[in-house]
């Protein structure tokens, strides 16, 4: 027998012979699954479409009710031949639905059926932001700048490191030292000097040695980390020290404290003496950053300008404490805000620049965007944590309405595109190559997609450069409408489906949308103007 998939892909194409009509319907019939499997995925389709189809949705919902209902009790003495009656007087009506359920269901079966990608997803909580002359130690694979790190140990044999906690806080080790990664908020240093910059985002992070453990306010502080004796010097701010059973000791800005082994906490003056060469190299790194984030502001101001920006979001005047954000568009005002569900105030390319940080399945941001276009732009800078959908919201349009897009990660590191065009069933998927990697988790990526309607084409961008480009079939005019950010509005439906939770994992720092299609140079402009370093 022919592949049933091939089958049904030339029954939407209407190119179904008779033979291999008879095949499909044969195939169906062979086994209650394979109808059950088709009835229960065209139920999410026909209950997005209820409303606009009326008393032809509401049959077709009927009709499939009865074919998927497993529970529903059979006609005493239903026999095969009586089953075979039953499902010949139902096969008309259903095939008479093929266009507006039959066509999106084999199409996202397909995409739905695609082998899930093994170790798709990372658990790093820190990246390392810079390495000066360093030589690591036995069980350290040599991380690269700007590389996700996992948990997990780093041996710093010499040289100097800086590592940025995905909560925000910066540590510089300088070797000989160890130092454990925990989480985005902690972390271990039995052996070694350390010196801690935690930002208020990341206030709370909490640092332990053999002796004791720090757990900070908001500010700087070095460590001088030994098996036998951990020093704590305080150079801005505040913390708290817990050793053993003693009280917890709070330290402000200019003291310090000894812990050895079986001896009680020493109260003393912080000195900065020891630390000199990593408060260089942090001050260097956040010198070298403030450059860039001038930089790019300026460019923001010009490209706030542009006529055919629809919805811009940079962050800058965001504090965490908003509902709504401001659209920085300064021209084309269709879109005044959004709103913030959920989400978390994150660090962003820059230590002192805000973004967005998307933790669970309920963080969005929805915003609707009116009008119609024959070309469209989407430009984001994002930092994945991790896939941990099948498929991971970039930027969707509310449900599956003709003229509209669906921007998304698949959890093997693909970037994809669906565009619905007009009329049922006329859409098509634009997929690149497995791009998304996990050596680039945690790293900030400037992704892009252009949808030229003049040309036909599609293209999806990684850091500047085309990763693949695709024929695009339905053409213009496009609309967006509803839409979330991060995430999709699946218009209310119960369907407990799991590719239909598509929450991204991840911090979003930049999101523009453009009513005109990008040549490459652009694209390659924007991320250069956007890239956190030279």
């Amino acid at each position: 027998m022919s592949d049933p998939r091939k089958l049904v892909a030339a029954f939407l194409d209407d190119e179904l012979v008779d033979a291999d009509r008879a095949e499909l319907a044969a195939w169906l019939k062979a086994h209650p699954d394979n109808m059950r499997a088709f009835v229960e995925a065209n139920l999410f389709e026909q209950q997005i479409r209820q409303a606009v189809h009326g008393q032809v949705q509401r049959a077709a919902g009927m009709h499939l009710a009865a074919l998927s209902d497993s529970s529903r009790p059979r006609p005493r003495g239903m026999g095969e031949t009586n089953q075979r009656a039953w499902f010949d007087r139902w096969w008309p009506r259903l095939a008479a639905l093929g266009s507006c359920l039959v066509v999106l269901t084999l199409g996202f079966a397909f995409w739905f059926q695609r082998p899930a990608a093994k170790d798709a997803t990372s658990t790093a909580v820190a990246m390392l932001a810079r390495a000066v002359d360093a030589s690591w130690g036995p069980g350290t694979k040599p991380p690269r700048e700007g590389g996700a790190l996992e948990p997990g140990w780093l041996r710093l044999k010499s040289g100097m490191a800086q590592v940025v906690f995905y909560s925000g806080a910066r540590v510089v080790i300088e070797g000989p030292a160890e130092l454990r990664l925990v989480s985005p908020n902690e972390a271990v240093c039995p052996t070694g000097r350390l010196l801690a910059e935690v930002p208020q985002p990341a206030r709370g992070f909490r640092l332990k040695t053999d002796q004791l453990k720090v757990l900070d306010l908001g500010t700087a502080f070095g460590i001088d980390a030994s098996p036998k004796r951990t020093e704590v010097h305080v150079f801005k701010g505040r913390v708290e020290v817990l050793s053993g059973g003693a009280p917890k000791q709070s330290l402000a800005e200019g003291q310090g404290v000894s812990a050895e082994v079986s001896a009680p906490l020493r109260l003393m003056a912080a000195s900065a003496t020891a630390f000199a060469p990593m408060f260089q190299l942090q001050q260097r790194s956040l010198a070298s950053e403030a450059i860039r984030y001038d930089q790019w502001r300026l460019t923001n101001l010009r490209l706030n300008q542009d006529p055919s920006l629809v919805v811009h979001l940079d962050f800058e005047d965001y504090t965490g404490a908003e509902w709504t954000l401001r659209n920085a568009a300064e021209i084309n005002r269709s879109v005044e805000e959004v709103t913030i569900v959920g989400c978390q105030r994150a660090a962003g390319r820059w230590q002192e620049k805000p973004a967005l940080e998307f933790q669970s399945v309920n963080d969005r941001v929805p915003l609707v965007a009116p009008g119609k276009y024959d070309s469209l732009t989407l430009s984001a800078w994002v930092r994945v944590k991790g896939l941990d959908r099948e498929f991971n919201s970039l930027f969707m349009s509310d449900g599956l309405e003709p003229g509209t897009i669906h921007w998304l990660i698949r959890n093997d590191g693909v970037l994809g595109l669906t565009v619905f065009g007009q009329g049922y069933g006329n859409y098509q998927i634009l997929a690149s190559p497995p791009v998304l990697t996990l050596d680039l988790f945690g790293m900030w990526l400037h992704l892009a997609v252009v949808l030229d309607g003049k040309t036909r084409q599609v293209t999806h961008y990684v850091n500047g450069s085309p990763v693949s480009r695709h024929a695009l079939k339905p053409g213009p005019p496009f609309r967006l409408g509803p839409a979330e950010l991060g995430n999709w509005n699946r218009q209310g439906s119960p369907d407990p489906e799991p590719s239909l939770i598509r929450n991204f994992s991840g911090s979003l720092d930049e999101f523009a949308l453009f009513n005109r299609a990008f040549t490459d140079a652009q694209i390659h402009e924007l991320y250069i103007a956007g890239k956190p370093d030279e």
